[in-house]
């Protein structure tokens, strides 16, 4: 596969959800401790998100930390911008931020669906 084509779809993904993890595995079945402690911490949140399963997706799971310029899996993306892997999410859902940051998401988006 094209280099352009995959970024064309990572930035499509980005686009599409407003909080969208790339992962090891699927949320209900992660596939390494880092991305089943992420989805974890986003089941808390009680947030809405998208996720890639980059094993299943090895174009993305390739292209992926050079777009993001990030080297590591899990990723999570709010809004098309990096937040970034599991050490910052923990120490953020720690600090209470990452709950804040996701409920202003959540109803930002929710009031834009009653909107339409």
């Amino acid at each position: 596969m094209e280099t352009n084509e995959t970024v064309d779809k990572i930035k499509q993904q980005l686009s599409e959800n407003p909080i969208i993890v790339y992962m090891k595995g699927s949320p209900k079945l992660p596939s390494c401790g880092f991305s089943s402690q992420v989805a974890q911490i986003m089941i808390n949140c009680n947030a809405q998100f998208a996720y890639v399963d980059i094993l299943q997706h090895p174009d993305i799971r390739s292209e992926l930390p050079k777009y993001a310029n990030w080297p590591t899996f899990p990723q999570l993306w709010i809004e098309g911008e990096l937040i970034g892997g599991c050490d910052i999410l923990t120490e953020m859902f720690q600090q209470g931020e990452l709950q804040t940051l996701i409920s202003e998401i959540a109803a930002k988006y929710q009031s834009e669906e009653d909107a339409s």
